[in-house]
């Protein structure tokens, strides 16, 4: 016997109305561990919990252990570097997907569902197994920084190319390497148009999005003459149609000759070099630091910066011009400075669709492939991985995502009933070595792993309001109902 979907519905309905308080005014007191057999969860705490979670795609026990013996700024040095981290675990789980090493010509000869449900599940998989956490959530960043739809054109074999190239090889490096990288990705040209960009006829497509999405940002002083200018910089700039298809090119043929003039700069004839030098200038421009710094920021602290934390984004962005645009020296400036200070009180942020999916999979032990499955729930809460269509790629503001939550119900219960398809849920047997028999037990053991605090009374209030309904009386039952009841309150979906 389990709840039914319309039982659960309304109770995830109550659930939310009363615990949005909670989730709004979360208890930072450290916690103890709860009585168990062979390991406890660790009394890491709250505050450490959400820290990690934004670091993280939902904090493992093991990984919250690491700070409690070590510190969170030890932590952070070592997800910084996250090749001296063993991936043996991930790496194993990815050898299914070899299309992921394939070049671009290799993969237009395979199916096109074949080789984009490869690069998704391959995605998730690494989210949930992979111990270099942080260097996974920058790939996530700069995937959305530098979005490619993967439905448009040819993009569906190129962005594999691109994400194994030009983000994952550059995602915690220098930002000029990863602009230059990302300009010339067959992916980018294609989505962006700039293949058509041909000297008779300039197509400022790309240009455009260069200075408004990936360097300055809108209201930093260029001018649609700017614009202009760079896109017959980068005319030329494209992909090849036959051998070796799907490969960068550049065709001198179609490259408009003369001087050029951006940003006040005057640009000599170079072919191939001149868009180059743009590139390289505007990576390091001031504006495109504080961009850059405003984002990340907004990723891993606050909503809307700009009014919420200028001096944060001022210091990322000061140390990023003094590095000379490296990325790990941003992102260390704003975890250190920011996150990781014992004081500082860390704002709440909602869950995006991919986090609170990931989250969920990653914190319950779930085994699975990322399959269809999942990605049908991703797709019903509106962030298909490689599936936003315009360059501004899936937002990270609250009012982008609050007011679709029924998808997020409904793959709550799924999961926790063991119904999500390629996917396992053992939740009793990640419940054996804690001692948890009785339903407020089974609860609290539950809380501890997927919120790092015990529950709210208004939740258990809920969730047992709920049991009543549903006439479970197994350990098995109970667990399932607790699980989704939790993964679909506020406090789960806020981190």
């Amino acid at each position: 016997m389990s709840l039914s979907r319309r039982d659960f519905l309304r109770l995830s309905g109550w659930v939310a109305g009363t615990a949005a308080i909670t989730a709004c005014a979360p208890a930072y007191g450290r916690l103890s561990q709860i009585g168990v057999a062979g390991q406890m969860w660790p009394a890491a705490g709250e505050t450490i919990f959400r820290k990690l979670g934004r670091m993280t795609y939902g904090p493992l026990p093991s990984e919250r252990q690491q700070v409690v013996d070590h510190g969170l700024v030890a932590w952070i040095e070592a997800q910084l570097a996250p090749q001296t981290l063993d991936d043996t675990r991930a790496e194993i789980r990815l050898r299914p997907y070899d299309g992921l090493a394939l070049e671009a010509d290799v993969l237009a000869d395979w199916e096109r569902d074949t080789v984009v449900d490869q690069l998704r599940r391959a995605t998730l998989v690494r989210r949930q197994y992979s111990r270099r956490q942080l260097y996974e959530r920058m790939v996530e960043f700069w995937t959305d920084h530098f979005n490619i739809y993967a439905a448009k054109g040819d993009c569906w074999f190129l962005k594999v190319v691109d994400d194994r190239e030009v983000v994952r090889a550059h995602a915690l490096g220098n930002f000029g390497d990863l602009l230059l990288a990302s300009a010339h990705s067959p992916a980018m040209l294609v989505y962006l148009d700039n293949q058509a960009n041909e000297k008779a006829a300039p197509n400022e497509n790309y240009s455009r999005e260069v200075m408004e999405l990936h360097t300055l940002g809108v209201a930093s002083g260029y001018t649609q003459t700017d614009v202009m200018q760079l896109a017959r910089c980068l005319t030329g700039w494209g992909v090849k149609r036959h051998f070796w298809r799907g490969k960068f090119t550049f065709d001198a043929d179609q490259h408009a000759g003369g001087a050029k003039k951006v940003l006040g700069r005057v640009i000599q004839p170079g072919g191939e070099a001149e868009a180059e030098q743009v590139l390289a200038r505007l990576a390091l421009h001031p504006a495109t630091a504080q961009h850059l710094a405003a984002e990340l920021v907004g990723r891993f602290i606050v909503d809307h910066p700009l009014v919420a934390a200028p001096e944060l984004v001022a210091t990322a962005a000061d140390a990023f011009l003094e590095s000379g645009g490296e990325i790990r020296s941003m992102l260390k400036t704003i975890l250190l400075d920011g996150l990781a200070r014992p004081d500082f009180e860390l704002p709440l942020k909602f869950k995006r669709p991919s986090d609170f999916v990931s989250s969920a999979l990653r914190l319950l032990h779930v085994e699975g492939d990322g399959g269809p499955a999942v990605q049908g729930h991703l797709s019903a809460m509106g962030q298909g991985l490689f599936d936003w269509p315009t360059p501004d790629g899936p937002p990270d503001v609250e009012e982008a995502w609050t007011s679709n939550l029924l998808p997020r119900w409904s793959f709550a219960l799924e999961l926790a009933q063991d119904e999500l398809k390629g996917s396992r849920a053992s939740l009793p047997a990640l419940l054996e070595s804690v001692v948890a028999s009785s339903p407020s037990e089974i609860l609290t053991a539950l809380s501890l792993l997927l919120l790092g605090r015990a529950p709210a009374s208004e939740v258990a209030n809920a969730l047992s309001d709920g049991l009543s309904q549903s006439g479970a009386d197994t350990p098995e039952e109970v667990t399932a109902i607790m699980a989704a009841g939790l993964l679909a309150s506020p406090a789960f979906q806020w981190r």
